[in-house]
């Protein structure tokens, strides 16, 4: 290596993962397409399900360490736009269908037809998508996907009625977890991605935001992002 140009690792590291989510990209399409030509009594078996599920959460994975990355790197823009927040919930939910169905896990989802909110579709995409693949680890049964605007805030809303979030992920969403757990995989970087993501929504004064807490109608964890 020469001295002179020393070797930039997290570039590397960034290109490498770069790669992976594009591989693991077609992979998910080459799935969709499979699941397409099977039996329908086939489509929801266990298995293939979660085959499904594991690659979506590698993906996400993926676009959120490509994310820190573009966020620490200053390379992260936000695209806002005007989005129909009822047709968005029901768009993520969506792409875990399958999932639901095969684990037995019932959904509800509520908004209003016409509430309408100002944020980047994609990477409020990626955070709502993290926070299903692991409510759906997580969850008995039961779920339920909420958004609607509360004190001038658009607020999502995700519960479970799982064991809930660890005191320590409450007290602090928005930072990484010393060490990892072992027993879950949990590393906290989509917490840490989401309050990333959150916080460049802005609007005068107000900052977007996430809450954890535990309890609420389902009696286990909720996952709440705040948007200005």
């Amino acid at each position: 290596m020469n001295e002179n140009n020393p070797l930039d690792f997290s570039m590397i590291m960034a290109s490498a993962v770069h790669d992976m989510k594009n591989s693991l990209g077609m992979l998910l399409n080459t799935l969709e397409e499979v699941f397409g030509e099977l039996p329908k009594e086939m489509q929801n078996q266990p298995k293939l399900a979660t085959l499904q599920y594991e690659a979506e959460r590698v993906n996400n994975d993926l676009i959120q360490l490509l994310g820190i990355y573009r966020l620490e790197n200053q390379q992260l823009r936000l695209r806002v736009d005007e989005q129909y927040v009822s047709d968005f919930i029901e768009e993520q939910a969506a792409r875990y269908e399958t999932l639901f169905e095969s684990r037995g896990i019932k959904i509800t989802l509520e908004c209003e037809a016409d509430c309408i909110g100002y944020f980047d579709h994609d990477l409020v995409a990626g955070i709502l998508n993290n926070t299903l693949a692991n409510a759906a680890r997580y969850t008995k049964d039961e779920m339920k996907l909420t958004a609607g605007f509360e004190d001038g805030w658009l607020v999502i809303s995700l519960s479970d009625n799982g064991r809930g979030y660890p005191q320590a992920m409450i007290d602090a969403p928005g930072e990484i977890v010393k060490g990892i757990n072992f027993q879950t995989g949990s590393t906290s970087l989509g917490l840490f991605f989401s309050a990333k993501v959150a916080a460049l929504h802005s609007q005068g004064d107000k900052r977007g935001r996430i809450e954890l807490s535990n309890g609420g109608e389902l009696g286990g964890g909720i996952f709440k992002i705040y948007l200005p």
